[in-house]
């Protein structure tokens, strides 16, 4: 029997890796774990990126995007720009388990929703709108209502962005959640990479896993996280697979003449070991959770390298 593992994005992943870790303790397998610990952050209303309480669309409506995927069976489930459903992660799981779909979105992941018995709720907090309307305030001159580029450094890291979970349980397997209500003051139905297969997420107990965090667009066009589990599969470690797809996005923002957008990446190895990496000025912290042990740690950031 292999030890528990539990890893994820920035300080409020605190509560979800402390959640997955006991449930793994008790026997519980990786996705059971994973989902449970992300639901955590969804339902709290202080995390204003993520679930209830999430920060509103440019029009002022909450639309949550999640995923799910099993890395013994390469399962997975997604849900995009659903609206009025607190836990965007466990309807993911439903959408994984009774379809034979991946993905559903909008209004139709709703009425899916409806069917598996979740509950439509009013996602708005009166601290969400008030921090909506400072914001909305601030944006009112930009003909585009948020540069995305810059929104991620305007959320204080007590409430920042995407929670990415990877879990390993007692017996090897790995499983993942990545969550989130997106980028504050986005344009109704834009869709970063939290919800997307192979960006936001990707988990195979075969090599590893690998979750993002960040500008969601910069993370979809590299493909980060199954490029990340990928390099694992390849030989590369999980700390060298994060530094390479934080390189690549680097890379890419020189060849379109930009700067590098606030990116980062965390993975585990199939062995259940470590790595997490983000581009410069992130600021990127991530939590994890051993066998009596659970740790908030700073990621390792890279600048553009020199040419």
């Amino acid at each position: 029997m292999a030890d528990y593992f539990a890893i994820a994005t920035w300080p409020f992943g605190q509560t979800a890796v402390k959640i997955a870790a006991e449930m793994m303790q008790q026997g519980k397998p990786a996705l059971d774990a994973a989902i449970t610990g992300a639901q955590a952050v969804e339902d709290d209303p202080k995390v204003n990126s993520v679930g209830y309480g999430g920060l509103p669309n440019s029009i002022g409506t909450v639309q949550l995007d999640a995923c799910v995927m099993d890395g013994q069976t390469l399962a997975c489930g997604s849900v995009a720009a659903v609206e009025n459903i607190r836990n965007p992660a466990a309807l993911a799981r439903k959408v994984m388990e009774k379809t034979s779909h991946v993905m559903l979105v909008g209004e139709g992941a709703r009425w899916f929703g409806l069917q598996q018995g979740f509950k439509l709720e009013n996602l708005h907090t009166p601290e969400s709108l008030a921090e909506w309307e400072k914001r909305r305030k601030e944006n009112r001159q930009s003909r585009i209502p948020v540069d995305p580029h810059s929104a991620i450094s305007a959320v204080p890291p007590s409430g920042h962005d995407t929670i990415a979970i990877l879990t390993r349980d007692a017996s090897g397997s790995l499983a993942g959640v990545c969550t989130t209500s997106g980028l504050a003051h986005k344009l109704p139905g834009r869709v970063g990479d939290s919800p997307i297969i192979g960006a936001g997420l990707y988990v195979d107990n075969s090599a590893g896993g690998a979750g993002g965090t960040g500008v969601g667009e910069e993370i979809i066009r590299i493909g980060g996280s199954l490029l990340i589990v990928e390099a694992m599969r390849a030989g590369k470690s999980a700390q060298e697979a994060c530094e390479m797809a934080v390189r690549r996005i680097n890379a890419l923002a020189v060849r379109r003449g930009m700067h590098p957008a606030k990116v980062a990446f965390l993975a585990l190895d199939a062995k259940g070991h470590p790595g997490a990496a983000c581009t410069e000025q992130t600021g990127f912290q991530y939590a994890i959770a051993r066998p009596g042990k659970v740790e908030l740690l700073k990621a390792r950031e890279l600048g553009v390298e020199n040419k």
